[in-house]
């Protein structure tokens, strides 16, 4: 059996072995030196006056009582010099330069400090190089320091896009942020592929909702007296987004039904312009049976004008008409006999 241990040498208490303290201290002395290693400089010759627990490296041109002993390390323990060799790989802290270094190959060299620039990293996850940083797990958190906080999504150009995309399984169903333009916007996807834009914010602060069903509809424009409990449907868009089409006829008159696009309380408009009339009602209403906004006229030989509104729950598919009671002469097209309908 050794006499000392493998790594740093300390030296074994052997069976019978009298002042065992000795062996024991100088152990403790060895580990006190070199756990926590901490190098105050590199020198050629002991200091004057050296503080106990000081530790040097011996300088290649070491002279005096340090001369022959280059390369080792000497602590002061106890008024005396403690010689330590130095092994393959170990750190130390180099005081004199605030450095940390390793020894390899019999030279100590600096270890270098963290980078400050990583051309890849995932936590969890495996990084590549088209999602350079990668995060797998149940939440991130982004928390101030002291005051404020933010996230910065920079471009380098108008037509290229800063935005954070939200996916299910792997496939995009809203996006956010500045997507091919400087505008603000939110878009929506059903299936990853087709996109459409639910809110658009320009620079001046003018919000847009592209998608948001809106129609404005009429007869073509011209002069008609339709019978008594017959219906005008629409042939005319005067304006339109959000899906808003003409359907099939409407029974038991002219014109086609408005068919609804999506599912939602809607304000509706009926405006009714006539030339001449005697008692008279224009009802609009969805599905040819549920009342949405009722305009009744006297009989007069004057042109007039009413607008009537209502507020539906209206579903994807139902279809609008206008049914005519009494008799009037009405005036149809842009801005005469029309409706409106906007989703809220």
């Amino acid at each position: 059996m050794s006499e000392i241990t493998a790594n740093l040498a300390l030296p074994y208490i052997l069976p019978s072995q009298a002042q065992k303290h000795v062996t024991h201290n100088e152990a403790l002395q060895i580990i006190d030196a070199v756990i926590q290693l901490t190098i105050t400089s590199e020198a050629s010759a002991p200091p004057e006056a050296p503080e106990e627990g000081s530790c040097y490296l011996i300088a290649t041109d070491a002279a005096g009582i340090w001369a022959g002993k280059q390369g080792r390390l000497v602590f002061r323990q106890d008024g005396a010099w403690l010689y330590i060799a130095p092994r393959e790989g170990w750190r130390a802290y180099f005081a004199a330069t605030g450095k940390f270094r390793i020894l390899v190959d019999g030279t100590w060299s600096d270890i270098a400090p963290p980078p400050s620039s990583l051309p890849l990293l995932g936590l969890n996850a495996t990084a590549d190089l088209q999602n350079r940083l990668a995060i797998s797990s149940p939440a991130s958190l982004f928390n101030h320091e002291g005051h404020g906080h933010q996230v910065k999504v920079n471009k380098a150009s108008a037509g290229d896009t800063a935005s954070l995309l939200f996916q299910s399984n792997w496939s995009g169903r809203a996006e956010m942020g500045l997507a091919g333009d400087d505008e603000f916007s939110i878009k929506v996807s059903g299936d990853g592929a087709a996109w459409e834009t639910a809110l658009a914010i320009a620079a001046g602060g003018i919000v847009r909702t592209p998608a948001r069903p809106v129609v404005r509809a009429s007869l073509a424009a011209g002069t008609s007296t339709p019978a008594s409990n017959t219906r005008t449907g629409f042939n005319a868009i005067h304006a339109q987004q959000g899906g808003f089409a003409l359907g099939a006829a409407v029974p038991s008159g002219t014109g086609n039904r408005l068919i609804v696009p999506a599912s939602g309380l809607y304000l509706l408009f009926l405006s009714v312009s006539t030339l001449t009339s005697s008692a008279y009602g224009a009802r609009l209403e969805a599905n040819g049976s549920t009342a949405l906004a009722t305009v009744a006229g006297v009989t007069t030989t004057a042109a007039a004008r009413q607008t009537a509104f209502g507020l539906a729950q209206l579903t994807a598919g139902d279809w609008l008409s206008i049914v005519h009671t009494g008799t009037a002469q009405y005036e149809f097209g842009a801005g005469k006999t029309e409706i409106s309908a906007i989703l809220l």
